[in-house]
């Protein structure tokens, strides 16, 4: 039941992943275009909604990276059998869970930080572009939990 939840979470960002580049398409092109046409005025919230865009989708897309393990990694060790190569997939996830804590404890900090201010041009709610870091952070704790429990049981085969 748990892994059919995390599966339509996983589905439901990479949704919102395409719609917020989708979005930032917008104002980005209004901005190229005003500022080589008389035809188009210079809107100057294109700028602020530009920015809350491209920091939403690099958000979202770490968030998916996680869950389909796409994010970057270093080979360090010669090739290994699958019992070695979970258990330094399961140290490599708990440094990722530190820094995913990080991003829950002070991503909340930040988003209260933000709570009774607005954009200077767009006016737009600064707590908007605040919390997609606490977000990350949940989500990476679910996707890794996930991921560690699989390798866990990968890791401990063999043992009893």
């Amino acid at each position: 039941m748990l892994r059919k939840l995390t599966r339509w979470y996983a589905s439901l960002l990479s949704w919102l992943l395409v719609a917020s580049v989708a979005v930032l398409i917008i104002p980005v092109s209004l901005q190229i275009f005003s500022r080589y046409t008389a035809l188009i005025p210079s809107y100057i919230w294109t700028e602020e909604m530009a920015r809350f865009c491209f920091i939403w989708s690099i958000m979202l897309g770490a968030m998916v990276g996680i869950r389909e393990s796409t994010h970057f990694v270093v080979d360090l060790w010669p090739p290994m059998n699958a019992r070695a190569q979970a258990a330094v997939r399961i140290v490599a996830s708990i440094f990722v869970l530190v820094f995913a804590c990080v991003f829950i404890w002070w991503g909340i900090d930040f988003t209260r930080f933000a709570l009774n201010r607005i954009s200077e041009l767009a006016e737009l709610p600064l707590w908007t572009i605040h919390l997609p870091w606490p977000i990350a952070g949940a989500t990476w704790v679910v996707f890794l939990g996930e991921q560690m429990w699989d390798d866990l049981r990968i890791a401990g085969k063999g043992m009893a």
